[in-house]
């Protein structure tokens, strides 16, 4: 996808956000983060907003933590929320393709880097805030391009890293395969860092099948173990181990 596609869909999916977050109160508990209320969420989302806008507005060559959670409630917290969405949003649509700043995953550029993080960061948390109104099948939809880039993220990004903690002995492989897009993944897992193809050669003994917003929600663990819209073939082992071991935290 291009800058400007992830540039668009942080722009929507930071709106709807905000409007689910607003429709549940800051007290709903966000059903799909255990522990979590939609005011816990809000604060989170708000804060990484605000980080990222400080490296792409300001020029950052290397890491800067964020500047922590404010202490807001209500409607202050939902118009801080807001203005930082707004903020990050200026601050891509602005940024030359030749900034330099720092950032963690490979990319073609930063802002690239930027655009493509915030758009999944702000997606799935879309997803939690509406989980706060109890939307599951009425949930706003994840178009499947956005959301096979998503898993292409997580899977070659994410977890391409030597602190992904998803790790097995004795070694085995977990295919994705999207059916409403052309994307196929094998992660060959073991006791070392989980290393991602985009292909289907060789066998696996585990596969995983369905649409891509399925598959999306399922690999970030936004959808419940089962899920009929996913398919799980072959040694299910590697698709527990997923679930247990794949969170990515802050």
């Amino acid at each position: 996808m291009e800058t400007a596609e992830h540039i668009k869909h942080l722009a929507r999916e930071g709106q709807l956000l905000a409007d689910a977050a607003e429709q549940a109160g800051s007290d709903a508990e966000v059903r799909s983060c255990p522990g979590w209320t939609v005011r816990d969420l809000l604060r989170h989302t708000g804060m990484v907003h605000r980080w990222a806008t400080a490296f792409v507005a300001d020029g950052h060559t290397s890491y800067r933590p964020g500047g922590g959670e404010p202490d807001l409630d209500g409607a202050a917290l939902l118009d801080w929320y807001r203005e930082g969405h707004d903020l990050l949003v200026a601050a891509l649509s602005g940024a030359p393709d030749s900034l330099e700043c720092w950032t963690f995953l490979p990319a073609p550029s930063p802002p690239a880097f930027w655009a493509r993080r915030q758009a999944h960061e702000t997606t799935v948390h879309r997803v939690d805030a509406e989980s706060a109104l109890g939307l599951v099948a009425g949930r706003s939809p994840v178009a499947p391009e956005l959301a096979a880039d998503g898993i292409d993220e997580l899977l070659c990004g994410f977890h391409g890293r030597d602190k992904s903690r998803v790790r097995t002995d004795p070694p085995g492989a977990l295919r994705v395969r999207t059916t409403d897009t052309d994307d196929v993944w094998t992660v060959t897992l073991s006791a070392d860092a989980p290393r991602t193809t985009r292909t289907a050669d060789g066998p696996a003994e585990c596969e995983l099948t369905g649409p891509a917003e399925a598959l999306y929600l399922s690999l970030w663990n936004r959808l419940p173990a089962g899920t009929p819209a996913v398919t799980v073939t072959g040694d299910d082992r590697l698709a527990r181990l997923w679930r247990e071991t794949s969170a990515v935290t802050w």
